[in-house]
């Protein structure tokens, strides 16, 4: 029997912490959780992923309703349940979503959020520091919390009072680049781990476009940017803040499982727009009108790495704008350089 599939669509608008910082609880960015006190109904790492919560009416399994994101049962004895999550990487914390989608009757009443930062894993001696007192919860919904603290952390340990389920935890902040210990080595200055991030795009009809910048390769055809087929005269593009200030080496455009499906060719223009910009979406995309070729226009093609060692030196750049011919996918974006003095 087929399965009837709802799909919550996520908020029309999303805080600033939302919108111009990094998921640090992304699974896909490689955040896991390692604990849960109790996680009966739904397993604790389902609250990471990426994609928006489902719900399938008539699907159960041994343990009873099956659950998109971590369910522990009934409590019925003191105390309440709680979850540790190793962040994707070590960062400042702007805010959270804690969503509750689906979870109607079997929702926590109220939640609490403590982070800490350690080397390896917390133990039973680490200093935990409440980032987000209890707070009330409500039924099927994203509950959105900025945080004020300026400290790096490495985890969280989401508490849940007493008991219940939470579709998904996202824990938007700032990934920390240590600029000594980096030094002069050359990073991936685009990366989601190192605090890059896209900032518009003309189109993202298929796959996932945050995908563009995560590491790996892509799985399938539906872990990257793609455009739909283009009916109008033009090309499609995106645009990417990287994670540091840095000057441009070489190019890596992956486009990885697309086939018959790939750009034609594809060019990058890029600017040094500092940090002031970073919340008016509408100023950058109007100012990459005129910004600087960083990466002259190259042939590309199926299924296929391609690197690009001769850029233009345009000095310190912030942003990049990707432009690809007419249209298509593209798996992997990477921008590696050096960070800027």
């Amino acid at each position: 029997m087929s399965e009837a599939v709802v799909i919550l669509p996520p908020p029309a608008d999303l805080p600033d912490f939302a919108r111009h910082s990094v998921n640090l609880a992304s699974a896909g960015l490689g955040a896991e959780a390692i604990f849960a006190s109790d996680d009966f109904f739904a397993e604790v790492g389902r609250m990471l992923a990426d994609k928006t919560p489902e719900f399938f009416p008539d699907r159960y399994d041994d343990h009873g309703k099956w659950m998109d994101g971590w369910e522990s049962r009934r409590k019925r004895e003191a105390g309440h349940d709680y979850a540790v999550v190793r962040l994707a990487t070590s960062g400042v914390i702007k805010g959270f979503d804690l969503d509750t989608s689906h979870f109607t009757g079997n929702y926590p009443p109220a939640a609490r959020i403590e982070a800490c930062n350690v080397k390896g894993e917390p133990g039973d001696g680490t200093h935990w520091t409440e980032i987000l007192p209890l707070t009330p919860l409500g039924p099927s919904q994203h509950h959105f919390f900025a945080s004020t603290s300026e400290s790096v952390f490495t985890h969280v340990r989401l508490h849940i009072y007493p008991d219940g389920g939470i579709a998904r935890l996202r824990v938007y902040g700032e990934p920390h680049i240590d600029e000594l210990a980096i030094g002069d080595q050359t990073i991936d200055l685009a990366s989601g781990l190192n605090g890059g991030r896209v900032v518009a795009y003309s189109d993202a009809h298929y796959g996932a476009f945050h995908r563009l910048l995560a590491p790996g390769r892509g799985v399938d055809m539906g872990d990257g940017w793609e455009t739909r087929r283009r009916r109008v005269p033009g090309n499609d593009w995106i645009i990417i803040a990287l994670g540091a200030r840095g000057i441009v080496e070489r190019i890596e455009l992956d486009t990885a499982h697309y086939k018959g499906n790939y750009p034609d060719k594809a060019s990058i223009v890029a600017s040094d727009l500092g940090r002031g910009l970073n919340a008016l979406t509408d100023a950058v995309v109007t100012s990459a009108m005129f910004w600087p070729e960083l990466l002259s226009q190259q042939k590309l093609s199926a299924d296929a790495i391609h690197t690009f060692e001769t850029v233009t030196a345009l000095g310190p750049v912030t942003h990049i704008r990707l432009n690809i011919f007419p249209d298509g996918g593209i798996s992997r974006v990477r921008i590696w350089g050096k960070l800027a003095p």
